[in-house]
């Protein structure tokens, strides 16, 4: 069943390619949605995929890439919006 997550990733999680990968983890996990920066140093994202998919996808979100430091992550399901691609919004 497909689900929505909303997604606040924390910590150093600016400058260090965090919105790029998040792409590409998307991708990999079949997850579709967008992932921007928030003007308090965070990353949000909103996620839809299967629920399967989705835990995997929180998972690589916990540790982020190489240069990140996560501190926490904190999830809010939501409505599905059928998202036809995960993009990246400025």
């Amino acid at each position: 069943m497909k689900k929505h997550l909303k997604i606040n990733v924390n910590g150093k999680v600016k400058k260090v390619g965090f919105r790029f990968c998040t792409m590409q983890a998307a991708y990999k996990h079949g997850i579709f949605g967008f992932v921007r920066n928030k003007s308090n140093g965070s990353v949000y994202i909103e996620a839809e995929g299967e629920e399967e998919a989705l835990e995997h996808f929180l998972e690589w979100c916990k540790t982020g890439p190489i240069g990140a430091n996560v501190s926490s992550v904190e999830t809010e399901e939501g409505e599905v919006q059928n998202f036809a691609s995960f993009e990246i919004k400025h």
